[in-house]
């Protein structure tokens, strides 16, 4: 089934108007490929990569599912970190904004189990946690999972390779045989397809395949910043590169109406172009671009497919966008007709991951750039004026401007080089210093920021454990393709002990160190006392005890 917008899904108005005001437009492929699927009943194996929508996948047919007038349990969402199931729980929320009666809570490790279960016996419908609290849920008999009518695995891969099998398959075992059961998983390994035959129903599996890649010659850069700093730095790149024409991706419709305000209102010619203008609307704002009346076009992926336009020099991704081949859709609007284009994705934080996601699809390297400083900006405008005054004098034709010029140095007494840096005052102004004391002012609090967080870090970690952490041993390492992530991910899920408490993690050949805080230590030695990492069960102890 191909089904190109989210008005032709078999789902509530309520739905469809949260995702619109969410600002989406259409139905990711993994989106429309499972969300009849599961509406129908069946079970389902749902394989596509991290960004690609599988949180709405599942989410929608959850909503659709659930009878907000039955206050019990119906679906449960297992996720392999905290961080995940916030994350799914936020996104659960704001897709049932116009729906009444219906409760979801994220229950984790880190978070006090007696909040979890006040809110659990108020009448919960929807749970989206951990392995590891979902168990102590069961075992408190704070939740009953007689009525669960779907359970879905997300990053059911993840899960395993974080040693959550035996986990899951008792959570399994305590649902009703007659459950909706669906896994989402970036892979099929052997793990996931033996949880399939066991505790799934004829399940269909959906798998997204990747079409052919060709990215043409585009150089391709990554910047790391923030939210709040992207306007500006995108300001920087167009004022530096000054490219002929420029397309800037963003995710939501909203999000290109807010751009394209901001942009307007610092004096750039840009126009948005997403689903909501009509055709005529559209074609409008084509022309416009086409003709360089704007010269920055501001796009959502689903409109941007139209754009067909040789002379665009530069594409940045605002946004990144949610499937890795939307990538490759948006830098193919540059470097066109055999020329050469640039792009520029803007990246922080977890985004980096998804990024990664992107350079193994597209097989090519994204190189880091720097942040464009107002001195480059300055440098560039100067030389862009300059270069403008050598094209007049080379035209000449400039008798009556020398007639008044000497008038004015003859009355005046003024020498022409001070009546040129006056009239460069006057053409150029004085914002660019106003803009180099702010920036000088927010690289010092980003470098008092970046000194703060090593000397945390310094109090924190080195090579022996600090004031107020404990050593802890591990018998994995490099050998059992052990990663930092997988340390924190154990510690956090099965001691419940925010990840950001986490210390240093020294990862060698066949055994880690990590450093956890005194008063957690205990906790942590005991809950993850023969648990498995990557598969593999482990032995955690005290490191360089000393004998009393």
């Amino acid at each position: 089934m191909n089904i190109t917008k989210f008005e032709d899904l078999p789902i509530s108005e309520e739905i469809k108007k949260a995702i619109a005001e969410m600002g989406f437009e259409e139905p990711s492929p993994i989106q429309s490929q499972s969300i009849p699927v599961i509406l129908s009943g069946k079970d389902v194996i749902g394989q596509a990569q991290t960004g690609t929508g599988k949180t709405a996948a599942f989410s929608i047919p959850i909503l659709e599912t659930v009878n907000p007038e039955d206050k019990s349990l119906q679906a449960v969402v297992l996720c392999p970190t905290r961080e995940l199931a916030i994350q799914v729980s936020k996104e659960i929320k704001k897709l049932s904004t116009y729906m009444h009666g219906i409760k979801a809570l994220p229950v984790y490790g880190g978070q006090p189990i007696d909040r979890q279960i006040k809110s659990l016996k108020s009448g919960v419908q929807i749970v989206i946690g951990t392995p590891g609290r979902v168990i102590d849920h069961i075992k408190r008999r704070t939740l009953k999972m007689n009525n669960v009518k779907m359970l879905i695995l997300d990053e059911a891969d993840e899960m395993l390779d974080m040693g959550f099998r035996e986990d899951i398959e008792m959570i399994l075992n305590e649902t009703p045989e007659t459950r909706q059961t669906t896994f989402f998983s970036a892979t099929m390994a052997k793990g996931i397809l033996d949880l399939t035959k066991k505790f799934q129903n004829n399940p269909e599996h959906i798998k997204i395949v990747r079409k052919e890649i060709t990215v043409p010659n585009i150089s391709q850069y990554y910047i790391e910043t923030r939210n709040s700093n992207k306007l500006e730095v995108l300001c920087r790149l167009v004022d530096v590169y000054n490219p002929k024409l420029s397309v800037v991706f963003c995710n939501t419709k909203r999000g290109a109406d807010e751009l394209v305000s901001d942009l307007q209102a610092r004096g750039y010619f840009a126009d948005a172009l997403h689903g909501d203008l009509k055709q005529t609307q559209r074609d409008i704002v084509m022309d416009k671009f086409r003709n360089g009346t704007i010269d920055i076009l501001v796009a959502t992926d689903v409109a941007a497919r139209g754009i067909d336009v040789d002379d665009v020099e530069a594409v940045f991704n605002y946004d990144l966008p949610q499937d890795e081949e939307y990538y490759v859709h948006r830098i193919g609007r540059t470097g066109r007709a055999g020329r050469t284009g640039v792009s520029f994705s803007f990246v922080f934080g977890k985004e980096m991951r998804k990024m990664k996601d992107i350079e193994r699809y597209t097989k090519a390297k994204l190189v880091k750039h720097d942040i464009p400083s107002i001195a480059d900006v300055e440098e560039k405008k100067v030389g862009a004026f300059f270069a403008k005054v050598k094209e007049v004098i080379e035209e000449g034709h400039l008798t009556k401007q020398l007639q008044w010029l000497e008038s004015f140095c003859t009355d005046e007494n003024y020498g022409t080089i001070d009546i040129a840096a006056a009239l460069v005052k006057l053409a150029l102004g004085d914002e660019l210093k106003e803009e180099i004391v702010e920036e000088k002012s927010r690289d010092y609090r980003d470098s008092r920021d970046g000194r703060d967080r090593r000397d945390r870090k310094e109090r924190r970690g080195g090579t022996g454990a600090q004031d107020g952490m404990v050593r802890l041993f591990i018998n994995v390492g490099r050998n059992q393709r052990v990663q930092a992530k997988d340390i924190v991910g154990a510690i956090a899920g099965e001691a419940g002990i925010p990840g950001k408490l986490v210390g240093t993690i020294d990862i060698y050949d066949k055994y880690t160190f990590v450093e956890v805080p005194k008063e957690n230590a205990k906790k942590v030695l005991e809950k993850m006392k023969d648990i498995k990492i990557k598969g593999n069960k482990i032995n955690i102890e005290q490191a360089n005890r000393k004998k009393k």
